[in-house]
């Protein structure tokens, strides 16, 4: 898979950035630094300021690429969406069993994240973390209403539905199906938070996995 990946260019809403970090060096090196200095000292700390300081550039040939911090996150996060939607559609193409083909989208969702060696500016599983700690924050603003319209979230939407859609596959008559599927999405990421920070009110640990428990829930659910 990862050499059907390095063929393909991940696709990201225009409106987010200025200029496409994927068409220049420094483009990419923002994007690949961005990712590492987020994970380093987290997101409201992180400034283009401290950023433009790691990379050796001027603060303000970031603002060629991105208007503020917050479309950067969001470029961060369609991006990863993007390439989950790729893993999720090469897990589940050709697979004629329903129960199967779910099974393997769930765990594309809830799985740990490992770096696809094929892009080599970013570093998946560091990018995954980001994700689990602050993908919220680009749902919960103020504008969010505004940018669902310009389609910011689109590429997180179409992987929701692409679940949604296998769900109804395997039980037609389950009517809670976008609710279930949003639920297991967003809830992975929570629960990988939890197994981090605070194990005493999750189930789920190294012997027993986030997907583990995703997978036992929607078999139940849709039994």
């Amino acid at each position: 898979m990862n050499t059907i990946l390095s063929n393909l260019k991940i696709q990201v809403n225009e409106k987010i950035y200025v200029k496409d970090p994927e068409t220049s060096a420094l483009g990419k090196k923002i994007i690949e630094q961005s990712i590492l200095l987020i994970d380093e000292i987290g997101f409201d700390n992180f400034t283009f300021k401290k950023l433009g300081e790691k990379i050796g550039s001027n603060e303000s040939s970031l603002y060629r690429y991105f208007e503020n911090k917050h479309k950067l996150l969001v470029y961060l996060s369609s991006w990863y969406w993007s390439w989950m939607e790729y893993k999720l559609v090469f897990a589940t193409t050709n697979i004629t069993d329903p129960k199967e083909k779910l099974r393997n989208a769930i765990t594309i969702v809830t799985e740990k994240v490992i770096d696809d060696s094929s892009t080599e500016h970013i570093n998946e599983a560091i990018l995954n973390k980001i994700i689990i700690a602050e993908f919220t924050k680009t749902l919960h603003t103020k504008e969010v209403g505004q940018e669902n319209k310009e389609g910011f979230f689109l590429i997180y939407k179409r992987v929701i539905n692409r679940i949604v859609n296998i769900v109804t596959e395997v039980n037609p008559s389950y009517v809670y199906a976008k609710s279930l599927v949003s639920t297991i999405v967003e809830g992975s990421l929570h629960q990988h938070f939890l197994t981090e920070h605070f194990t005493n009110i999750t189930d789920c640990n190294s012997s027993k996995s986030t997907t583990e428990f995703y997978l036992h829930l929607i078999e139940n659910v849709l039994r």
